[in-house]
């Protein structure tokens, strides 16, 4: 058995441990895909570094293809152009903007997807090519279809599928238009997360069908939601249980901003402790009431920054006790903030497992417990 083979065998035996791998059709797409076609060479992140910096791992040096089969996502580009390649000598910073995801988080999600064979299914987020072959390996090439965005890491993933005897059909494109020849599908999962569900594929994935993906904001809080399209445009769901984030896709990032000057406003006390923002769901609901606000900071500290309208809220502990927000702009974000935190309180601080989404002609909303309950509307 080759060191790879053995490797993928300890990898499997790992996932379905933990509870990560409970279906015989993806334990065979695990041993049979070899994961260091994928990744070739990948960043590791410098322990400590601040900002954070990051390593190139290069094939073939010691320790690299144990890494390929580590359960850790390995990022395999920076700043939307760098690769670990590119980097000659010593540590590099930037923005992780392309990996290959940790495959305990892309098997779970495969599986809850619920693709079957005989399933057509569209892929948001080719990436690395890793977790399409895993999918062409269970479906079949002819039933998996996979849009990436970048044209340099598409590229990439058709040279590794191809080599590694797959060939379902790539496209590089905006996946967040769907399929540009309008297929119809029986699953979409997206590999990116985005900040509302694209229409197109309320239109490509036939009723009865189900679309997989992560909810986040320009605040780069996660949520993981399955729906259920029920109609062409139209749509319900949950969100699931654990922590899952990914990437958000470019065309829904957030806009570039200058340099974030804090400046005088209206001080008041603050009606919670902003330190929730910090927890999981704390920080999502934080999102989803000011969906428009990048936030910084952390623990007393918070600061909200709408770069559309100017406005401003930022925290910080009183000495009296408590703490103290100010905030300035036509949005008052920390009002915002503050009032659904509390919604979110007073139904003692659910996961986000409690919370639904509903897509109509309407609008996108995301609501907790039953669709009449509360709930915060989605920027689209």
């Amino acid at each position: 058995m080759s060191t790879s083979a053995r490797l993928r065998h300890t990898l499997t035996g790992r996932l379905t441990e933990k509870g990560a791998l409970t279906e015989p059709e993806w334990r065979s797409a695990v041993m049979a895909v070899p994961r260091e076609l994928f990744t070739g060479s990948y960043f590791r992140p410098v322990t400590g570094s601040i900002p954070t910096s990051y390593r190139p791992v290069r094939e073939a040096e010691p320790g690299w293809l144990e890494g390929v089969y580590s359960d850790e996502t390995l990022i395999t580009q920076l700043d939307g152009r760098i690769r670990p390649a590119d980097v000659t000598e010593g540590t590099m910073t930037g923005s992780p903007s392309s990996s290959s995801t940790l495959p305990s988080l892309v098997l779970r999600m495969w599986q809850q997807l619920g693709a079957e064979a005989g399933h057509r299914v569209l892929e948001i987020g080719t990436g690395t090519g890793y977790s399409t072959a895993l999918g062409a390996h269970r479906l079949g090439d002819a039933n998996l279809t996979s849009i990436e965005y970048d044209p340099v890491v598409g590229g990439a993933a058709a040279v590794a599928l191809k080599a590694a005897g797959f060939a379902p059909r790539l496209i590089i494109g905006d996946g967040l238009r769907g399929d540009p020849d309008g297929g119809r599908f029986d699953r979409l999962i997206a590999t990116c997360s985005v900040r509302y569900i694209p229409l197109p594929w309320l239109h490509q994935v036939q009723p009865g069908g189900k679309i997989l993906v992560t909810l986040s904001g320009w605040s780069y809080a996660n949520a993981l939601t399955l729906l259920e399209v029920t109609g062409p445009g139209e749509a319900t769901g949950r969100f699931l249980p654990g922590y899952t984030s990914f990437m958000i896709a470019r065309p829904h990032d957030r806009p570039p901003r200058p340099m974030l000057a804090l400046l005088p406003g209206d001080e008041r006390p603050s009606q919670i402790d902003p330190a929730q923002l910090d927890d999981w769901t704390g920080g999502w609901i934080a999102q989803l009431a000011a969906p428009s606000a990048e936030r910084m900071g952390a623990g007393a500290e918070q600061i909200l920054w709408d770069v559309s309208t100017g406005s401003q809220a930022r925290t910080a502990p009183d000495p009296q006790g408590g703490w103290t927000v100010v905030q300035r702009g036509p949005v008052r974000l920390w009002d915002q903030v503050e009032g659904a935190v509390q919604c979110w309180q007073a139904a003692d601080e659910p996961h986000q497992e409690r919370f639904g989404i509903t897509v109509s002609a309407a609008g996108q909303r995301v609501w907790l417990d039953t669709e009449d309950g509360p709930g915060w509307d989605l920027p689209i």
